[in-house]
């Protein structure tokens, strides 16, 4: 019985949620400087979780404007290009790149080059 009620409290095995489900066009984050298309996969997942997963497609001219940041972010760029900046460090970014983000950084993402994919 006991075995039971860990496993329970342990949560589901797996839970798949599909990215249409959760895409919503919204104003990004921290300043709504234009517009984006967000997909909250991890808004899906039941608590208690310990990480997130969301995808976000900055349309042209978007960005997320400058935040601090209380956990560690990676983003990775599908398409287009684009520019990270953390603690006064900027990038450029261009498909196939990621910037990992550390916790406690002051951060903002800008929309240089956009595609639809």
């Amino acid at each position: 019985m006991m075995l039971v009620m860990l496993l329970m409290a342990a949560g589901p095995a797996m839970v798949v949620v599909r990215e249409d489900d959760v895409k919503r066009d919204e104003a990004p984050p921290h300043g709504a400087i234009g517009m984006s298309t967000a997909y909250r996969i991890s808004d899906a997942v039941p608590a208690p979780r310990s990480m997130e997963f969301r995808k976000r497609v900055l349309h042209p001219g978007a960005a997320i404007g400058v935040h601090r940041i209380d956990h560690d972010e990676v983003y990775y760029v599908l398409a287009g290009q684009g520019e990270v900046t953390s603690d006064g460090a900027t990038e450029r970014l261009a498909p196939g790149m990621a910037a990992y983000l550390y916790k406690g950084a002051q951060r903002r993402q800008q929309a240089l080059a956009w595609r639809r994919s």
